[in-house]
């Protein structure tokens, strides 16, 4: 039976009940459904998965409680440099960019390098150019400034570090989405602003194929959050596929083996969601949380934030 799923994450990492206000948290729910809502009206009127993922993502791109788009951390130079992938199951089309300023939607870019046979990562300026050439909307440094980020970014500097985004808590602040469609394909999309603080033109995984986003019919779909580096060098989301396509394992026996196991091994913190084929769906994380929902044509939507 034709079925539809979608999953979101806003970010894991040390998210303690504690440390949230009712307000703040009631305002992370409806922030979810919002984006879970957009994305599964797409799916419920027949439409394809790398649109739903997309939806979703720029939905919370949009929010100012998300570190992407308008809620992106500023860099050392005090600006903020954002990435983003996406990828579909089907053909395994994908499009990525990094080190890009003043896009509204950062993951909407990356879907138009997608439908692009002659790319499929772009970077800094010359990113910003073909957006341009796409007629993608741009919006002045103001747009992503608040004084939240600002004390983030001046409290980062004053220790001299690049810092996770953070208040009280630890938080990988990522925001991602994987879909199902109606066709049976599947998608996932990824999007951050990175590390608050951060130098050097550093870039996480979260554009990165096969590390922050994979997408292949015949396995899975898989968007991360979590500490870059740790999952650049473990290659995580192409290692739940490989696991599922070599080794037979299902959905929650790959992820568990890359989250719960090879992860924490290399003392990795984050987490993932994860959607296959016949539309089982996984959230896997070892961190104390991660902002997440589920919504499909058999699943009343949900959105979760503690273990």
């Amino acid at each position: 039976m034709k079925k539809f799923v979608l999953a979101i994450h806003g970010g894991a990492g040390t998210i303690l009940r504690k440390n949230m206000t009712t307000e703040k948290e009631d305002a992370y729910h409806e922030s979810l459904r919002e984006a879970l809502e957009a994305g599964n009206d797409i799916l419920n009127k027949k439409g394809t998965a790398i649109e739903a993922v997309s939806v979703a993502v720029s939905t919370m791109e949009d929010s100012p409680l998300f570190n992407a788009g308008k809620g992106s951390v500023y860099s050392n130079s005090g600006e903020n440099e954002m990435e983003a992938s996406i990828m579909e199951g089907e053909n395994l089309r994908a499009g990525a960019i990094a080190g890009v300023k003043n896009i509204k939607n950062p993951i909407q870019l990356a879907k138009s390098i997608l439908f692009d046979d002659d790319f499929v990562y772009l970077i800094g300026k010359g990113a910003e150019e073909y957006a341009d050439s796409r007629k993608l909307e741009k919006v002045a440094d103001e747009y992503f400034h608040t004084q939240f980020r600002k004390e983030q970014w001046l409290a980062a500097k004053g220790q001299g570090k690049a810092l996770l985004d953070h208040d009280a808590d630890k938080k990988f602040g990522t925001v991602g989405a994987v879909a199902l469609d109606l066709d049976g394909n599947l998608a996932a999309a990824t999007s951050t602003g990175g590390l608050t603080n951060k130098k050097y033109g550093r870039i996480g995984d979260s554009s990165v194929i096969g590390s922050g986003t994979y997408a292949n019919n015949n396995t899975c779909a898989i968007s991360c959050t979590g500490y870059g580096e740790f999952f650049l060098r473990a290659i995580v989301a192409y290692d739940v596929s490989c696991l599922m396509e070599y080794k037979g394992l299902s959905l929650k026996e790959a992820c568990d083996q890359v989250v719960m196991k090879k992860l924490v091994e290399m003392k990795g913190e984050g987490g993932l969601i994860a959607l296959d084929a016949a539309g089982n769906y996984e959230f896997s994380f070892n961190s104390e949380g991660m902002y997440r929902g589920i919504v499909g044509s058999d699943l009343t939507l949900k959105t979760y934030i503690y273990k």
